[in-house]
């Protein structure tokens, strides 16, 4: 090595008609590798994350895409352990919310905003990206965001008269249930044997009282999940409960029977996220033409919440505090044409760019729209917030749900697991 230095020094054309030889055409013989690790587990997604590391390799020299792939739980293991040590992946798998905004203060996620505003990742919309920003630093993006909506039957709309304007606010919300009584409709299905699908109703309701500075303050402690909206919330759904909107035997009902109701036009309408249709046709029994439409939670009047608000989740990646460049230029290169057609055709993507319309379910298309229009977007509470916090939350609003718990005892509940969990 010594005797080339002298080489080069002395006659630096030679040595570099060496090293041009030696290296194919002048690139760098040190390979950089970054290193990726996602959760889709099947030989086709595989596949697929394969290829589009492929596709990045060709245009990027030097580079070599290291994947790593483990099943959910092993997945979520091995972060931990890489986090303690102090070394993540340069760009691996994120639900965004708590856990990374956790992995954010600890000083393991690196901020990219300076790359974001170009290129095909920028026509992501505000609050999808806000997904996977905390306090003004954007640690990485999603590739694929459902929204929790009310999925109706058209038939039974069209039967009753009712169009979903007549549910765009609260108020008109109660009136049209009634009208779907009156028709001998269950006006929503609720399969609140798995808990998880009756907390949207607290947390729709107070998304569109207090929005997102509400729960920003509860989650900071300048505000708090037992007072103000979020108890406000609980009283309502109290009164909604009262009303006698749901199903029969809806506390022993399960999801699936709950959008099988709906596709089966015994009851109008549910709240749940973007597997509710493809669960309904599963489980109906009546073999009725697809009728599912999907619309907005309603907004309610004198709330600070948008009608364009959203929940829901879905998946993306963010970025090591040690990758390098290359990692995140890897990420943009998700949203190029010739990758986003395989994350929508092989990853079964629900699009957050525009133009990939004609891959997936026309249902879907409305999802997509929503995620796009959406300026906050909020993870379920029961992902966003730690694990003992969503199972609080779950058990509180089953209990209001049931008539067994008070308003401000469910809020309490939920505000000491926030305490004592944060």
């Amino acid at each position: 090595m010594k005797k080339l230095v002298k080489v080069a020094v002395l006659a630096l054309s030679a040595a570099c008609l060496f090293l041009t030889s030696c290296n194919g055409g002048g690139s760098s013989a040190k390979t950089k590798t970054i290193t990726f690790w996602h959760l889709d587990t099947t030989d086709e997604q595989q596949a697929a994350w394969r290829q589009i590391a492929d596709n990045f390799e060709a245009k990027h020299p030097g580079v070599k895409i290291e994947i790593t792939c483990l099943e959910n739980d092993s997945f979520k293991a091995k972060v931990n352990t890489v986090m303690q040590a102090g070394n993540p992946p340069d760009i691996f798998r994120s639900w965004g919310g708590g856990v990374m905004i956790d992995q954010a203060t600890a000083g393991m996620l690196r901020p990219i905003n300076d790359y974001v505003t170009s290129g095909n990742i920028a026509q992501i919309g505000k609050g999808a990206m806000g997904l996977y920003n905390y306090d003004g630093k954007q640690y990485g993006a999603p590739y694929s965001l459902g929204v929790v909506g009310l999925w109706y039957n058209k038939y039974v709309f069209k039967d009753c008269g009712l169009t979903p304007e007549d549910f765009s606010t609260w108020s008109k919300f109660l009136k049209s249930c009634e009208v779907l009584k009156s028709k001998g409709y269950a006006p929503i299905a609720v399969g609140e044997q798995a808990t998880w699908t009756g907390h949207y109703w607290w947390t729709y309701i107070a998304q569109r009282l207090g929005g997102q500075p509400d729960f920003l303050a509860a989650y900071n402690g300048t505000g708090a999940f037992n007072k103000g909206s979020f108890l406000k919330a609980m009283e309502m759904l109290k009164d909604f409960v009262a009303t006698k909107p749901f199903q029969e035997g809806y506390l022993a009902t399960g999801h699936e029977e709950a959008s099988a109701m709906v596709a089966d036009r015994v009851a109008a309408m549910t709240l749940n996220g973007q597997w509710t249709p493809s669960t309904g046709r599963d489980n109906a029994t009546k073999g009725y033409n697809d009728e599912w439409g999907v619309m907005s939670f309603p907004a309610i009047e004198g709330g600070n919440g948008l009608l364009s608000d959203t929940q829901g989740g879905g998946d993306g990646y963010i970025i090591g505090k040690n990758a390098p460049d290359e990692a995140i230029e890897f990420l943009k290169s998700f949203y190029e044409p010739e990758n986003y057609k395989i994350i929508c055709t092989k990853l079964n993507a629900c699009p957050v760019v525009p133009g990939y319309d004609d891959l997936i379910d026309p249902i879907m298309v409305e999802v997509a729209n929503a995620v796009k229009a959406a300026g906050y977007y909020q993870l379920y509470y029961d992902q966003f917030l730690p694990g003992a916090v969503g199972e609080a939350i779950k058990d509180a609003t089953a209990g209001v749900l049931a008539g067994t718990m008070a308003p401000q005892d469910a809020c309490d509940k939920i505000q000491k697991s926030w305490e004592e969990n944060k």
